[in-house]
């Protein structure tokens, strides 16, 4: 692991987010950073961890801690998997390829966006552990057929189907930074956002030598090719996903299918009816509607409703280990990480990927030695107290 990433340097994912700052432009890092509107949900998802307070035993001695679970049959070595993160090659240029790589390498499982630069089969060969395929409806069902037996193919494990995209949010930093204008053809465009974009060389030079703005490998037109990543905001209009959706899904792929994107019980109990292997209570990290529920206080109502049938997984504002002790603690099965291995991978590659995996497994177990608990299957709501509020609804 690089000297710059090293445990005396780099503490924690915010010691990445800072790296990743320094290094991008404010177009590539505001993305990566920022959510929709006001940002509230944003922030209150990282929030509603700090409003949970954890319930200790004391006088425990816990000598090994068993830090796996299983997810889909597959077994990993903490409770956490990487999400999908659109936009990866734009952050470094081995984006996907280098995420996957070191989720395997850390033994968990690696979720491929459709919005990706690379391919799904350089993707799944560079991991060896499980990597599932998150999709959007792009491109029309004809490109959507395409990749789901491409998918199948590479050997994808899981379809992650994404629920809460009928458009997408308004992230009020993109216009600001101009990033529609960095990912377009027109240099003269691009002329008022010149100055911050040389002041980081060093992207520069890797965005470059990479090609500039990668093409959507995996979202293949029929007649046309890859889908121009220019292309993305306004295809998702056309691209809803509905429930009969799900079922003409289901005739397409053959293996487990997650739905991603629930935040009420009701859409739990729905995803159950319509076949769904697991659930995601997710709010797109706060980067689609704002002023919905951190998904940390949505989680117990849909673990509620769903009533261990299928997983529970949750995703946003998970940045140390103790808030994935928390989530397990609250019902889930497993936490997706985004933006904190994303900016790892921001910072340095498939090395920042690494230091972030490595610092939430550490966290995750030197909380539960605290805690003592002996394994993540232990855990559970006697190690937490929550706000009144939340008990009340």
């Amino acid at each position: 692991m690089s000297r710059s990433l090293n445990s005396s340097t780099v503490v924690n994912i915010e010691d990445l987010r800072r790296l990743a700052q320094a290094r991008l432009p404010r177009a590539v890092f505001d993305y990566l950073d920022g959510g929709a509107e006001a940002e509230q949900t944003l922030a209150e998802n990282c929030g509603a961890f700090r409003d949970v307070m954890f319930r200790p035993r004391g006088a425990v001695a816990v000598c090994d801690c068993d830090l796996r679970t299983r997810v889909l049959e597959h077994e990993l070595s903490f409770p956490a998997m990487l999400a999908p993160v659109g936009y990866s090659r734009m952050m470094h240029p081995t984006g996907e390829v280098a995420a996957a790589r070191a989720a395997g390498e850390a033994g968990t499982g690696y979720i491929l966006s459709t919005i990706s630069g690379h391919r799904v089969e350089n993707v799944k060969a560079a991991s060896n552990g499980p990597v599932w395929y998150q999709l959007y409806l792009l491109g029309g069902r004809g490109a959507s057929e395409a990749i789901l037996d491409r998918a199948r193919r590479a050997g994808c494990s899981a379809l992650v189907i994404t629920v809460d995209t009928p458009v997408a949010g308004m992230r009020e930093r993109d216009p600001r930074n101009g990033m529609k204008e960095l990912l377009g053809t027109s240099v003269l465009a691009k002329v008022p956002y010149l100055f911050n974009i040389l002041a980081h060389p060093g992207w520069l030079v890797s965005f470059l030598r990479d090609g500039g703005v990668p093409k959507l490998e995996n979202i293949v037109i029929p007649g046309k090719g890859p889908m121009e990543l220019v292309d993305v905001t306004a295809a998702l209009a056309q691209a809803t996903v509905t429930w009969e959706d799900l079922r003409w899904i289901r005739q397409q792929w053959s293996g487990p299918i997650v739905v991603k994107g629930i935040l009420i019980g009701d859409d739990g109990r729905r995803a159950v009816d319509e076949g769904a292997a697991a659930v995601v209570v997710s709010n797109h990290g706060g980067r689609q509607l704002d002023s919905v529920s951190p998904t940390l206080r949505a989680l117990p109502e849909v673990v509620a409703a769903i009533n261990g049938k299928i997983p529970v997984l949750m995703d946003g504002g998970v940045r140390r280990g103790a808030d994935i002790v928390k989530a397990i603690c609250l019902g889930a099965t497993a936490v997706l990480v985004g933006r904190a291995y994303a900016y790892g991978l921001a910072a340095a590659g498939q090395a920042g990927v690494a230091r972030a995996l490595q610092i939430l497994r550490t966290d995750f177990e030197r909380t539960l030695r605290l805690l003592g608990c002996c394994s993540t299957t232990a855990l559970d709501r006697s190690y937490v107290e929550t706000p009144r509020d939340w008990d009340m609804e």
